[in-house]
């Protein structure tokens, strides 16, 4: 293990960590190197699960279940008791984001007269297009039909995360708004989507191992970037080698290894907005773990 690596006191009992994130590219590009345990820490053992975000946003809300939890940064204010933000393994859009596209051209008071399919209410895209404007009436769809419901004629646009924002295009559909150039553009900030949150009952000492952890296998995955990618391909839904290379570069970057200051004002701007225009009831409380 190289001198980068977590580390924490070798015991005899082993700590089980469960970690649970999506089936996306960008996320296994970023678990990949603990995945393959090619990033370790003594002392602990990391098992992994995946499951489609929506769901990880109501597990941890339901019962905070797992360890580590990818989630949506709408969901954190309604799971901020029980977790904090890790510092390192978040995606957030450098002026670019979910999108909503349309069957034909569309503009964005058009929205106001249909119904905008979306991927789920706890969807960081959903509260920035509600953000965008409150009167867009929205119906769920699950994220991965949300194309196919459109070209079947079932939703006259949709709102579209992960690599349908690079694909939509060869299904002949058109970009009504970009939520992330929207943002950039009203705040001079990134968009932040989602992140990584860690049960805060597992005690300081582990919250910083297992972070640090997390931010190892970050740069190992962009440290052998033909690897990861490799290992991300097998969830790079409907993309091939170069599309995943583009989708992974921009959502597993730098900004995955710190937000940094403006990240992490951006995280918390977003939210008060969501609070202030009654999206969220929760005051949000944002904090996170190095």
């Amino acid at each position: 293990m190289s001198s980068t690596q977590a580390s924490s006191t070798q015991t005899s009992d082993t700590r089980t960590i469960t970690i649970a994130h999506s089936p996306d590219s960008d996320d296994a590009f970023m678990f990949y190197g603990m995945a393959t345990n090619k990033v370790r820490v003594p002392g602990y053992r990391f098992v992994h699960t995946l499951c489609d975000i929506e769901a990880l946003n109501r597990r941890a809300m339901d019962e905070a279940f797992y360890d580590v939890t990818a989630i949506s940064f709408h969901a954190y204010p309604y799971v901020q008791e029980n977790y904090t933000l890790m510092s390192c393994g978040g995606s957030v859009g450098e002026g670019y984001g979910p999108m909503v596209v349309a069957s034909k051209q569309l503009t964005t008071d058009d929205l106001t007269k249909i119904r905008v399919a979306v991927p789920g209410t706890l969807t960081t895209a959903y509260l920035a297009l509600k953000i965008f404007n409150p009167e867009i009436e929205t119906e769920v769809v699950p994220f991965d039909q949300i194309i196919p419901q459109i070209k079947a004629g079932n939703f006259d646009a949709g709102l579209i995360i992960h690599e349908g924002q690079l694909t939509y295009a060869r299904s002949g559909l058109h970009k009504v708004i970009d939520l992330g150039v929207w943002w950039r553009e009203q705040t001079g900030l990134v968009l932040p989507l989602g992140g990584n949150a860690i049960r805060r009952s597992l005690g300081a000492e582990v919250l910083h191992t297992v972070t640090q952890a997390l931010r190892d296998s970050i740069q190992h995955g962009l440290d052998n970037r033909e690897q990861g990618l490799e290992y991300a391909m097998q969830f790079a839904r409907d993309l091939d080698t170069n599309l995943a290379n583009r989708f992974v570069s921009m959502y597993v970057n730098e900004r995955t290894l710190s937000y940094g200051p403006d990240g992490q004002e951006a995280i918390r701007k977003l939210l008060d907005l969501g609070h202030e225009k009654g999206i969220i009831p929760i005051t949000p409380k944002v904090d996170f773990v190095d």
